[in-house]
């Protein structure tokens, strides 16, 4: 569900405060799949963001529309 009061603009600027910071995510992957990760924001885009989950796996790629419709919750974020 969309977060009514935030902007895509908004939630660029809160990764972008985290960047570089630890941050625990949960991932809604639908049917009730709840992936959870850990990791460090790496690297902040015009349309995405990664996520750095550990020595020797890929980082992980996310959309700002993917936090203000909910499918992504990064714990610590103002938005959520």
């Amino acid at each position: 569900m969309r977060k009514v009061n935030y902007s895509v603009s908004t939630i660029i600027e809160e990764i972008e405060r985290l960047k570089g910071s630890n941050i625990s995510m949960e991932i809604n992957k639908g049917r009730k799949k709840i992936e959870k990760y850990q990791g460090i924001i790496e690297n902040v885009y015009p349309s995405i963001f990664t996520v750095n989950i550990g020595e020797g796996k890929s980082p992980l790629s996310y959309s700002y529309t993917e936090v203000l419709c909910g499918d992504v919750v990064i714990n610590g974020l103002k938005v959520n």
